[in-house]
């Protein structure tokens, strides 16, 4: 009697190992069913992303990009209490078509106050208030675009940028040499491409001529024309360098550059879709250009740049519409 009662204790404790082996080999499988799923659901997105494994990780599919907008974002750099940097920025993240538009400093604007001013000039309206929107609104007015953020950046953030990713290679255009005790700024740099310091990168932003007078040639773009092709430049390398996969360590200082020293009115959390496929532009590709028009001295009252409208409306058009300009 009691062996029998051993046999029954027996073959019950092997059903429940037997239980136990089951349900963990059916667990096991389940678990190898779901990473299996969850591979093929990941490489499906993958496919379908163009191999964009950053949008794949933030749980994007081929519809995601489809509904993002075209982005454009007036950049305005700041010294000495004016926005004498002012670029117009486009991404299209479908098309992966990048434009940007240098707007003069020196364009003339309309103040109710004032008629041929330091208030007539554009980059003045920044320093009236602090306020970028001012200068947003103009812009859009002159090139009847509709652009809703600004982001202004001042030299010190320049600096911190550049020397954080431990300086950026650039083709100086020119030899730059130029002195101005009056506003400490001392120009120095020797033409060809080299790797430029956070400092180095300030004084090619700013140059515009050496103290004997000669600038950027004729074919490059002369004075502030010759300026703001180098400053787009520039900007682009800073971009492409800055996305380099050894840099993406240094992601958390970058974004604090940008919290404490860059103004703008650009919600991060509204534009992080866009990051997977911005890191892709092809920089060769991307269209730059100058808004059109002529610097004259018009009545005595002092220079400023006087826009085209029809030729902006072309340039718009091409920079920002996809068209081509007619031959």
């Amino acid at each position: 009697m009691g062996r029998q009662i051993k046999t029954e204790e027996n073959k019950v404790k092997k059903n429940k190992k037997k239980k136990k082996f089951h349900i963990g080999r059916i667990i096991f499988l389940i678990i190898i069913v779901v990473c299996v799923i969850v591979g093929i659901i990941f490489a499906k997105r993958l496919s379908d992303l163009k191999g964009n494994w950053m949008a794949v990780l933030l749980g994007h599919n081929k519809e995601t990009v489809e509904n993002l907008e075209t982005l454009r974002i007036l950049v305005m750099g700041e010294s000495t209490g004016m926005s004498d940097t002012i670029i117009v920025c486009s991404y299209n993240p479908k098309t992966q078509n990048v434009s940007m538009l240098s707007i003069p400093r020196d364009t003339y604007v309309t103040n109710e106050n004032y008629k041929y001013s330091a208030y007539n000039k554009i980059n003045s309206l920044y320093s009236g208030g602090k306020t970028p929107e001012k200068t947003v609104q103009a812009v859009n007015e002159i090139t009847g675009l509709d652009i809703n953020y600004y982001i202004l950046v001042d030299t010190e953030a320049l600096i911190k940028l550049v020397n954080l990713i431990e300086g950026v290679y650039f083709d100086v255009p020119i030899d730059m040499n130029y002195d101005d005790d009056g506003q400490d700024l001392h120009i120095h740099l020797t033409k060809g491409y080299q790797k430029l310091t956070g400092e180095q990168v300030e004084q090619v932003v700013r140059f515009r001529h050496n103290n004997d007078g000669t600038s950027y040639p004729p074919d490059y773009g002369d004075e502030d024309y010759g300026r703001m092709k180098t400053q787009r430049n520039i900007i682009m390398e800073i971009a492409k360098q800055t996305i380099k996969l050894k840099n993406i360590t240094e992601i958390k200082n970058i974004l604090n550059i940008m919290k404490e020293e860059v103004k703008t009115n650009v919600n991060f959390n509204s534009i992080i879709d866009y990051v997977p496929y911005a890191v892709n532009v092809d920089m060769s590709t991307i269209k730059t250009s100058q808004l059109p028009g002529v610097s004259e001295n018009r009545g005595g009252y002092g220079w400023f740049f006087y826009y085209d409208e029809n030729e902006t409306k072309k340039i718009v058009d091409e920079l920002f519409n996809g068209n081509s300009l007619p031959e």
